[in-house]
């Protein structure tokens, strides 16, 4: 199976439901535990989608299972919710104790997205700031397909264009990566090259001289 980022993703019935946002990986195992499916037709919201339930992968399309479909039955990619940084107890816990909760504040703690709500000169300021969680599983990165690609060095090599997936074991095999502005290759990279995974980047463990050693990957016609 192969998942491409805006690859339509659609019900038993041949319907759009939405398209592929990214894929879950877990970076020790490699295996491929969700898909993030953007929202379309059927999808109002961003949803999670357990890869199980996917019959069927293409560059263009993921043909997901009959019943699979509902939108009511899967979590939001990301929920919102609100916390009162007043209480000093919950600060400490968050390791915030010099952040204002008034003041704009972009972090990452504890996989977390926050920011303070602020105010308007004039008028009252709001001890609350919004959390967003992505509901993803413990240990799981939800991979950005687009994401940079690195060599062993830091070295940008080019960006994820697809993640091909075994689909007897929802295992990721290999990651395309596309290279280059105007004149653009393409190269297979297997997924035992990669040393580390996040949302925004991989780093792999060969150096640059050798991934642009490795042949120029070709569309079958």
């Amino acid at each position: 199976m192969q998942f491409k980022k805006d690859a339509d993703v659609r019900a038993s019935d041949g319907s759009k439901i939405g398209t592929v946002d990214r894929v879950v990986v877990e970076p020790g195992s490699r295996e491929i535990t969700h898909l993030v499916v953007k929202k379309g037709i059927l999808f109002t919201k961003d949803k999670v989608m357990p890869v199980d339930q996917v019959a069927s992968a293409t560059e263009e399309e993921v043909l997901v299972k009959p019943g699979a479909e509902n939108p009511d039955e899967l979590p939001d990619f990301e929920e919102s919710y609100y916390i009162d940084m007043s209480d000093p107890g919950i600060r400490q816990k968050l390791n915030m104790q010099d952040v204002s909760p008034v003041a704009w504040y972009h972090g990452y703690p504890g996989g977390i997205w926050w920011a303070g709500l602020g105010a308007y000169p004039g008028y009252a300021r709001s001890p609350y700031v919004r959390a967003t969680q992505k509901n993803v599983p413990p240990d799981t990165v939800p991979l950005e397909e687009g994401a940079k690609v690195m060599d062993q060095g830091g070295e940008d090599l080019g960006k994820v264009e697809s993640i091909y997936v075994d689909p007897d074991e929802n295992f990721a095999t290999h990651i395309l990566v596309e290279s280059g502005v105007l004149s653009k290759s393409h190269k297979v990279v297997p997924t035992k090259w990669i040393r580390s995974v996040d949302e925004n980047s991989i780093r792999l463990t060969v150096d640059k001289d050798f991934y642009e050693s490795l042949p120029e990957y070709t569309e079958k016609g």
